[in-house]
């Protein structure tokens, strides 16, 4: 893959799991995420992304690389056997690393044959991926699916500067122990040049660990931890959203409907929203527990408001998914029961996904955005609900205290997620809120919107990486 001699930039090759090409399962319906945060970065640097395709090998395990080349940016993707997306995939990632790192270890499954499956698909990524690495390249690896990556492309003699970023929470040291086999994931870890977290937070909680489970010598001012005469350095980078160009989507005729369509159906009462993947992460049956009880408490207020919840489905292979569509479903349906009127419903529950300009204009729409995870790595939503607000007349954004957004949002209304009360409580302070006090708290945060974006998270890391 020749780049252009103009280039004095080394090239970037990103690594995750899914690649934002149009084959990919789910990629038009996803919403900000790994994809849009990744995509300028990739085009200033003539970049690389490989990852897998979303789709299952008709034969089983292959090696046959899909390589397109779209915008300035070449993506790179394989296919999955339907044993490594049930073992690697829908096993370990997501039903055991997954559950942990958000403090579910309720739901997490700790299974021989899936952690097998997770380490099989690593080796395998670092088989297909490190011939197309050159010898200049920097490599930035993602996420929690791919942790031993960096320690299996060293094993094939990659002396390449690698980084790895993880986009959700690290947990406190006593709840990580519960993995078996912990100290071996974490030291792969330790073959990375730079271990990025969304948050201070997240950071204490992996320098506690390699300081106290491990034995490293950590440097808490530097964030570098050495280990076996080899020295990692971990620091956060609390990741934004591309804010021209999403500010460019409002004046798009999509996202102008999308606000004509949103202000019309609601019929003049003011329209609160939620946009979440279907995740037990995200909050969502709370959510609803928090709006039941602002209903009960005001039921005079029923023609005040009305809540979309856009939820596009996730992970629906996985046990633990299908039950919370289930549980979100009852909720939404008792409520709209036992309150709706023969020309309206006080919750509209969508299963499906929007475009980002639709999203735009749907926020533009809402005067309250309601983004209530119970934990969660930073939240983009959170950033874009603030980025697509009308300046002259703000919404409110209630925000959980748990989100790593929160530390940058403080004028946000932040809330307590498990509490019905505190959603209650938050809702009727945002539609009882002056105009003055939504314009002073927007102007605070969509500053912070608008410079903690993603080209600064990007050049921070890749700065610190170089």
């Amino acid at each position: 893959m020749e780049r252009s001699p103009l280039t004095d930039t080394p090239r970037l090759v990103v690594i995750s799991n899914r690649v934002a090409v149009p084959k990919a399962r789910g990629a038009a319906g996803a919403q900000g995420g790994l994809a849009g945060a990744l995509h300028a970065a990739l085009k200033d640097r003539e970049g690389l992304w490989f990852g897998w395709s979303g789709e299952e090998s008709e034969s089983g395990r292959t090696g046959n690389i899909d390589t397109q080349t779209n915008d300035g940016v070449t993506t790179a993707t394989i296919d999955l056997s339907q044993r490594d997306i049930e073992e690697y995939y829908n096993g370990y990632a997501n039903s055991t690393l997954w559950p942990l790192f958000h403090y579910r270890l309720d739901l997490a499954k700790f299974e021989r044959e899936t952690g097998k499956g997770y380490e099989r698909v690593n080796e395998r990524f670092a088989e297909l991926a490190a011939p197309l690495i050159e010898n200049d390249d920097v490599v930035w690896v993602h996420d929690y699916h791919l942790i031993p990556l960096g320690e299996r492309l060293r094993s094939r003699g990659l002396k390449n500067r690698i980084g790895f970023f993880l986009h959700i929470p690290w947990p406190a040291t006593r709840l990580f122990v519960s993995l078996p086999y912990h100290e071996r994931l974490v030291r792969t870890m330790l073959h990375y040049d730079l271990v990025g977290f969304q948050t201070k937070e997240w950071l204490d909680s992996f320098l506690h660990y390699c300081r106290t489970e491990l034995g490293a010598e950590v440097d808490e001012d530097s964030g570098s931890v050495t280990l076996d005469g080899r020295t990692t350095l971990a620091r956060a980078y609390p990741i934004g959203i591309d804010w021209d160009h999403f500010s460019k989507l409002g004046e798009t005729g999509e996202a102008r409907n999308a606000q004509q369509r949103m202000m019309a159906s609601t019929r003049r009462r003011i329209s609160m929203i939620g946009v979440d993947r279907l995740d037990y992460s995200k909050g969502i049956p709370e959510r609803i527990d928090g709006i039941g009880r602002f209903f009960d408490r005001e039921p005079e207020r029923i023609r005040d408001l009305v809540f979309v919840q856009i939820a596009p489905p996730s992970r629906e292979d996985v046990q633990s998914y299908q039950e919370i569509r289930e549980t979100l479903e009852q909720k939404c349906g008792q409520i709209n029961g036992a309150r709706s009127e023969v020309d309206m419903v006080p919750i509209r529950y969508v299963n499906r996904g929007y475009s980002h300009e639709e999203l735009f204009g749907f926020f533009r729409a809402s005067k309250i955005g309601l983004v209530t995870p119970l934990r969660d790595g930073m939240n983009l939503v959170a950033k874009e609900y603030v980025a697509a607000q009308d300046p002259d007349d703000p919404g409110v954004l209630i925000l959980s205290s748990f989100a790593g957004a929160a530390l940058q949002l403080q004028d946000a209304v932040l809330v307590n997620p498990h509490s019905p009360d505190d959603i209650a409580h938050a809702i009727r302070k945002a539609l009882d809120m002056p105009l003055d006090e939504r314009k002073a708290r927007y102007e605070k945060m969509v500053a912070s919107v608008r410079d903690e974006n993603v080209q600064a998270w990007t050049a921070d890391f890749l700065r610190d990486l170089g």
